[in-house]
């Protein structure tokens, strides 16, 4: 017996990295697949990716922070596989900044995508879930939200908001047993951090400078974060919401 066996989940930010190994993970244990982005042609990647795994699957384009797609995507799952179960809300995007060198801009844009994006993906599968019986919400965060390191001000701050709505949302939605927690990795090698140390000396001696502060001395793989998503994702986890869960080699141990 697969572990999501009749449940339907939708994955965010599913057309690569983190996203698309929950996807596939999800699939694998017998879930039915809607991935949701913005590229169609990387979304179309996870579908096959998805099929091969003997699931059902649907792709939808979207953009996480306008409410229209964000009801229009959880529209559609349902329409398409009768229920909303499970959301992941993975999509996500990077700023290397301080509160000095990020533009205005640059500061509303990560807002937007990082926190917004849950919100409005929430507030929409949220009558869905209802209607379904309870469900499992899943945000992405980061150990950014936890705790702070240099030149990331913005994306801390909004990492921070994701740690907090987990919390928030757990409290306001048990009494419809949906539960609410996030996944917090440490670096990731996926698709948003591949420009993150420069092809130079002075690249690679950062990426040696941050794999250092990490016990296990190495990045994680996406992988590493699916098989976490499939257990909150379970009725294995029905006992547990607003949990803030590290996955980042032992970066927040110490």
């Amino acid at each position: 017996m697969t572990r999501l066996a009749g449940k339907m989940a939708l994955v965010t930010g599913g057309g690569t990295g983190i996203g698309q190994a929950i996807a596939v993970a999800f699939a694998r244990e017998g879930a039915r697949v809607a991935v949701a982005g913005r590229r169609k042609d990387k979304l179309e990647q996870t579908l096959r990716l998805i099929r091969e795994a003997g699931s059902q699957a649907l792709a939808i384009e979207c953009d996480v922070s306008r409410a229209a797609d964000a009801e229009r995507a959880i529209q559609a799952a349902e329409d398409c596989f009768g229920s909303v179960n499970v959301l992941v809300n993975n999509a996500g995007t990077m700023s290397v900044s301080t509160i000095e060198t990020v533009s205005e801009d640059d500061w509303d844009r990560i807002m937007r995508t990082n926190v917004k994006g849950p919100f409005l993906m929430s507030r929409a599968a949220l009558p869905a879930m209802r209607r379904a019986g309870g469900g499992s919400i899943i945000h992405i965060g980061s150990v950014l939200g936890v705790a702070a390191i240099r030149d990331r001000a913005a994306y801390c701050a909004s990492k921070g908001g994701v740690t907090m709505l987990t919390k928030a949302m757990a409290l306001d939605h048990a009494q419809d047993k949906i539960r609410v927690n996030c996944i917090c990795p440490s670096i990731v090698e996926s698709a948003m951090t591949e420009n993150l140390f420069a092809d130079t000396e002075a690249g690679r001696m950062a990426r040696e400078s941050r794999l250092a502060t990490i016990p296990l001395r190495r990045f994680g793989k996406p992988h590493d974060i699916a098989g976490l998503a499939v257990f909150l994702a379970s009725e294995e986890s029905a006992w547990m919401t607003g949990t803030v869960i590290p996955v980042d080699g032992g970066v927040t141990a110490a």
